[in-house]
């Protein structure tokens, strides 16, 4: 294992918040400029398309909080670890 102590998970680093923000901005768009703005092209015709964008953006913020969090849960034991190594080493 490395020395080198890993850096503190922050939240704007995760990418599926970056994709749930970019869907939020793509279902808004739509919204205001209707459904044809951001349907691809030979996309089947379906209603409420901004709504379907908003639900997977709802989804990938979703996987991002349940991701972090595990994460800086990791982050925590092992740090803990570390700590406890230290405190080892330097009873003896």
């Amino acid at each position: 294992m490395s020395n080198k102590r890993p850096k503190k998970p922050v939240w704007w680093k995760n990418t599926y918040f970056w994709i749930g923000f970019i869907l939020i901005g793509v279902a808004a768009f739509g919204l205001v400029r209707g459904e044809k703005s951001i349907r691809d092209p030979g996309q089947k015709e379906e209603s409420g398309l901004p709504l379907i964008y908003l639900g997977g953006a709802v989804v990938m913020l979703l996987n991002g909080v349940l991701s972090h969090r595990q994460t800086v849960f990791n982050y925590h034991l092992e740090m803990d670890e570390r700590e406890e190594k230290e405190s080892v080493q330097q009873e003896n």
